[in-house]
């Protein structure tokens, strides 16, 4: 259960009028309007979770429990000619677990897996 932080000041960050903006490069107006908005929320009670030191001292650095299977790969070196490497890197994100199924496939195929 998070918190959510009140901020409380006498200073309002109030919006400029249109005409304020007239003769301001429109990226820092654009900043300063997107800053003005993230400080009203703030002030509002928006986007600012507290963490109590509980919370802090109970949330543990690393993966999350569970997160790892039961049966885990061994990693190990394999040379590979450049154009093969090439090629299955071209597949994309996943590669390496593509090649685990296509060795595992044909190791079935061979029936020297079961």
């Amino acid at each position: 259960m998070t918190n959510r932080l009140k901020v409380t000041s006498k200073v309002t960050a109030a919006t400029p009028p249109p005409e304020f903006w007239a003769g301001v490069d429109p990226e820092i107006a654009a900043f300063e309007r997107g800053l003005m908005e993230s400080l009203n929320q703030a002030k509002r009670g928006e986007f600012a979770a507290v963490h109590t030191p509980e919370q802090i001292t109970a949330r543990r650095r690393g993966r999350p429990a569970g997160s790892v299977q039961a049966s885990t790969k061994e990693p190990v070196k394999i040379r590979l000619d450049p154009d093969v490497l090439a090629a299955l890197r071209a597949t994309g994100d996943g590669w390496q677990t593509r090649i685990n199924s296509t060795l595992r496939a044909s190791l079935e195929l061979a029936g020297r897996l079961g």
